[in-house]
């Protein structure tokens, strides 16, 4: 039997495999897909974990400690090691990009913390007492993969899945009626934030052709091949301007940055990242989800081949692959939905 369980918004549900026998539950392995915390800017790469990300992704790999892992958890794995990593227990990939390292980094840190003097510490044949650096500090290997690389420094994360028909797909989007009248009907809505980002951004880049992603980012110069016009790039309004309202105490027409203005940003580089990432009509545009799905099946399948011997698959993903995925799970047609799945997952939670 497999079950859900939902988690806070910016990670993806997370995939219990529980047997059930009579009336109680045994956890036999969890696989973690989640993002990364709290990082500067894409307009201003290369792009950094912040030390409010850093605090972010430890809180979160403590949460699953505590509720999975520890001695004392309240939905302890069967048979997982409690201190001292098992190697063959957790297994760890993320794409070659400085933020999601860092970010399985932290987690990680969180998940496995130092054991401490007394269990990390080995007593040689020769009587001698040796401890592990940083007070029993536990290494555990990061395996990269090479999708999604430079995810966090790329402006439409389409780029990173080197698939080019997933490419000429989200192309399609700038010529949908969608994309064509919410871009006409917010003019007015975006040139009155041109005080705060003209130190980055031209007064023309300021719409809904950028709210998250490039300017035209996805226009080629060689469809066959897949090459984007990357001197066309422009900016990412919604991006930055989050970011400087968590970190900018001297942004310029902040009072222009209303929570009602941070709000609409949101939902309009939401509406712009879905109309990329999925269409029931294309399934290749959800490539990122289609990996996605490949890599918890995997999980489940390695628990299930080393009977229980592999417990935690940790994987770190960017915004697409969330995306792409509740369109293929069709969580975006959700009757009664409080719009969850409606955008890209949450980083800044503490």
């Amino acid at each position: 039997m497999v079950s859900f369980t939902n988690m806070l918004p910016f990670m993806l549900p997370v995939f219990v495999f529980p047997l059930i026998a009579c009336a109680a539950e045994t956890v036999l392995g969890v696989d973690i897909f989640s993002r990364h915390g709290d990082r500067t800017a894409k307009s201003t790469p290369p792009a950094n974990l912040t030390n409010l990300g850093y605090s972010q992704i430890f809180t979160w790999g403590t949460y699953f400690r505590n509720r999975y892992l520890a001695s004392n958890a309240t939905s302890r794995i069967a048979g997982i090691n409690s201190d001292s990593v098992k190697q063959s227990q957790i297994t760890a990939s993320a794409p070659l990009d400085t933020v999601l390292m860092n970010s399985a980094q932290g987690f990680l840190q969180g998940l496995c913390p130092p054991v401490g003097s007394s269990l990390g510490s080995d007593t040689l044949r020769d009587g001698r007492l040796v401890s592990s650096p940083l007070d029993g500090y536990q290494l555990i290997p990061i395996q990269p993969i090479t999708s999604g690389g430079g995810s966090e420094d790329n402006s439409w994360l389409q780029a990173s899945t080197n698939c080019a028909e997933a490419l000429v797909s989200s192309n399609k989007y700038f010529s949908s009626s969608e994309y064509n009248d919410i871009l006409a009907s917010t003019t007015d809505f975006y040139k009155p934030l041109t005080p705060s980002i003209n130190a980055t951004f031209s007064a023309d880049q300021a719409s809904f052709r950028n709210p998250q992603t490039s300017k035209s980012l996805l226009y080629y110069s060689n469809a066959v091949l897949g090459s984007v016009n990357s001197t066309n790039r422009g900016p990412k309004v919604f991006d930055l301007l989050n970011v400087a309202s968590i970190h900018n105490a001297s942004l310029p027409d902040s009072a222009l940055l209303t929570n009602s203005t941070l709000f609409q940003l949101r939902t309009l580089a939401d509406r712009h990242e879905i109309g990329l990432a999925f269409n029931s009509t294309d399934p290749i545009r959800a490539i990122p989800g289609s990996t996605l799905v490949a890599q918890i099946v995997q999980g489940v399948d390695n628990t299930i081949k080393s009977q229980g011997d592999s417990k935690i698959p940790v994987e770190r993903g960017a915004y697409a692959s969330f995306l792409s995925f509740f369109g293929l799970a069709n969580l975006l047609t959700l009757p009664n939905s409080d719009d969850s799945f409606s955008g890209y997952p949450n980083m800044h939670l503490l």
